[in-house]
């Protein structure tokens, strides 16, 4: 499950940015992944209530957003939307393409305590 490499490292970095803004606890982050990393939302929330025990982010809610995959044609330059199974482009029928959205983690935002009042 590679969910829980993702929680694990999600866990890393709100630890990092507890430490940088004082805070003793997360209490609530976003995080938008492409579509492409074939997250099961699920599963992440499963594991991230894993990792977190015992870390600032125990108990934290977790707000995944996915994003589609969005592509472009390296050979005619035509943008256009992927799927899992086929990176041909429409214009051309070509497979040599850039992924411009849809492979990303990225950590959005994050809520905090910087005292242990509820």
């Amino acid at each position: 499950m590679h969910e829980m490499s993702i929680a694990v490292e999600l866990i890393r970095r709100l630890e990092e940015l507890a430490v940088e803004h004082g805070l003793l606890r997360v209490e609530a982050f976003t995080v938008r992944a492409g579509v492409l990393r074939g997250i099961v939302p699920e599963a992440l929330d499963m594991a991230f209530e894993e990792a977190a025990r015992g870390t600032v982010a125990e108990g934290a809610k977790l707000t995944l957003e996915i994003t589609p995959a969005r592509a472009r044609c390296r050979l005619c330059n035509e943008p256009f939307a992927p799927t899992v199974d086929s990176y041909l482009c429409p214009r051309c029928n070509q497979a040599d393409v850039e992924i411009v959205e849809g492979n990303e983690i990225l950590l959005l935002s994050l809520e905090g305590a910087s005292t242990n009042e509820d």
